[in-house]
């Protein structure tokens, strides 16, 4: 029960788990995961399938339900590769709710470690009053939903909003932070790169991506987030939707600094 399986996969259904939920050689469904394995996805005693929790996937089968919980016996148990250096980070300034939420699945999916969530003067909400406790418990049930789908071992962060140039004075304190930010305005305003593969290789710990709300970001914060060493880059000709500007600077990013490799 306790050898780790490294490399082994399986076409099942994967359900995140509580490590509270753990106990032994056993592990306990119950709240709204077990109302999906049971109700919804109609496992019965005997089923077989994952269970993912803080990097660990543990193969099981039900040996027990009640009208509330069910027990499940652990088979094996395998170590999920952890999100490989360096963490790719996402700033938004906050766009449309369905946006976000599109978002927040994608980069789940893409690999991304963390989303901060930004006010500015152009974006959707200003301040954090304005998401109400039914939002965030939606938001952190898509994260649960699409860690299952992909089969991350860790739950991605997300964090309620703060002031974009509160946000960018904490930005490069370390040396080996990168932060990248989508800008086809002014060139005088700011240095722009001509693209990503501009921007060479280091050493590095974390990589922030910063995208803008639908009204992009103002002159005074282009100028802020230069003044922070954020690097504004160019993703061409065209004009990107919140959404898509994400999930390109990501997969961009994610292939320069080899974080494609199995």
């Amino acid at each position: 029960m306790d050898r780790i399986l490294a490399k082994k996969e399986y076409s099942l259904r994967r359900f995140w788990v509580e490590p509270q939920d753990i106990i032994g050689p056993n592990i306990l469904l119950q709240g709204e995961v077990f109302h999906h394995v049971i109700d919804v996805c109609r496992q019965d005693i005997g089923s077989k399938f994952e269970l993912i929790s803080e990097g660990f996937a543990y193969f099981v089968k039900i040996i027990a339900i009640s009208k509330k919980g069910a027990t499940a016996e652990i088979l094996e148990k395998r170590e999920i590769q952890k999100l490989p250096l360096p963490h790719i980070k996402l700033a938004i300034c906050v766009p449309k709710f369905p946006v976000l939420e599109s978002i927040i699945e994608k980069a789940v999916e893409m690999g991304v470690s963390e989303i901060q969530l930004l006010s500015s003067q152009y974006s959707f909400i200003k301040n954090a009053e304005k998401i109400s406790d039914n939002k965030w418990e939606r938001w952190l049930k898509i994260i649960k939903s699409a860690t299952q789908q992909c089969g991350r071992g860790d739950l991605m962060k997300l964090h309620p909003p703060m002031a974009l140039l509160t946000w960018s004075q904490r930005l490069n304190q370390n040396p080996k932070t990168m932060c990248l930010f989508g800008y086809e305005g002014d060139q005088g305003v700011v240095e722009i790169k001509p693209h990503l593969k501009s921007l060479g290789s280091r050493s590095l710990d974390e990589a922030w991506i910063l995208v803008g709300g639908e009204g992009g970001f103002s002159h005074q914060e282009v100028d802020a987030l230069g003044q922070q060493g954020c690097q504004a880059v160019t993703l061409g000709a065209q004009v990107l939707r919140v959404e898509t500007a994400c999930i390109a600077m990501t997969s961009i990013l994610k292939y320069e600094l080899d974080l494609m490799r199995g």
